[in-house]
Formats: structure tokens, C-alpha cells, sequence
């Protein structure tokens, strides 16, 4: 992993140790700190589970601001790994007939589980204003982040 990611880990791992914040100042942090530090994360969002219907609900956001407050299970790419519990990597949103635009800036987007004892509780969601802006160490990071964001439930 490159260096960058292994930095920003070290540092999002000393913020959620902090038993003086909230989660949701937790995750807010996060969510800021991707979006300044990682040049093509011009969205960076967490999504999480409704407990009472098959829907996701966004707890934390950076970037601009979007109407996709809620997202049904398997509408856009959110909702499919809702279902699929996989990461999602999409190098260019035109070319998915499920997704869900945020923006017309936005050409792609990786989206990945977060799990608490084997369920999927939420997701990360990254969007890009550049195509291709995503690869195997934006996922393994990512996967990481959700990780440790996992561990705090």
C-alpha cells in the first residue's frame, strides 16, 4: 500500500480512539480528512443500514451536498452492495445502468461494505470528478477504513 494511504490509516486510527468524541464527529473527521488529503475524493460519504426497512441512511458527508439522503436496497451502486455485500469499484459511472448520478461531475466511484460480526451494517461511498481515479490500493485502504469504523459498533 502506498505511503499515503499507510499515514492516513495511522491517523484515522488516533482519531477513533478518542473516547471523547462522538461517533458521528468520528465520522465526519474521517470524511473530511479523505476529501482534503486525497486529490480524486471529491465525495466521500458513510452510509448505514435502516434498522427498520431495507434502506440506507447517510450518517456523514464531504463535498457537495445530495439529495440521495436515503438510497433503497439494490438502487445505485450503494444499494447493490447493500445486497451483494462485495466492494464495488466503478471506473466510470456511465457505463452502469444502476446507478444513481450525485452530480454531473461525478465519473467514478468505489463503494465498500463495512461489517460488524460477519453483517453489513453500512458503506463507505467515494466519488470522483475523474474517471479511473480508483485502483486495488484506494480498495485495500478503503476495506481498512471500513475495518476500523466496523470496530467502533
Amino acid at each position: 500500500m502506498k505511503q499515503p494511504y499507510l499515514h492516513l490509516l495511522e491517523l484515522i486510527e488516533n482519531e477513533l480512539s478518542s473516547i471523547e468524541k462522538t461517533l458521528e464527529v468520528k465520522l465526519q473527521w474521517i470524511c473530511d480528512t479523505l476529501c482534503e488529503r486525497l486529490p480524486n475524493y471529491d465525495w466521500t460519504g458513510f452510509y448505514f443500514h435502516q434498522s427498520d426497512k431495507d434502506e440506507l441512511y447517510l450518517k456523514a458527508f464531504c463535498g457537495e451536498p445530495t439529495e440521495h439522503t436515503h438510497i433503497p436496497f439494490g438502487k445505485g451502486i450503494c444499494g447493490q452492495v447493500a445486497l451483494s455485500n462485495q466492494t464495488f469499484l466503478v471506473p466510470d459511472v456511465s457505463l452502469q445502468d444502476n446507478y444513481i448520478s450525485c452530480g454531473i461531475s461525478v465519473k467514478s466511484e468505489v463503494v465498500v461494505p463495512i461489517f460488524v460480526k460477519g453483517k453489513n451494517i453500512g458503506q463507505i461511498d467515494i466519488d470522483s470528478h475523474v474517471k479511473n481515479a480508483f485502483d486495488h490500493n484506494d480498495v485495500v485502504f478503503l476495506e481498512k477504513v471500513a475495518q476500523m469504523v466496523g470496530g467502533l459498533y
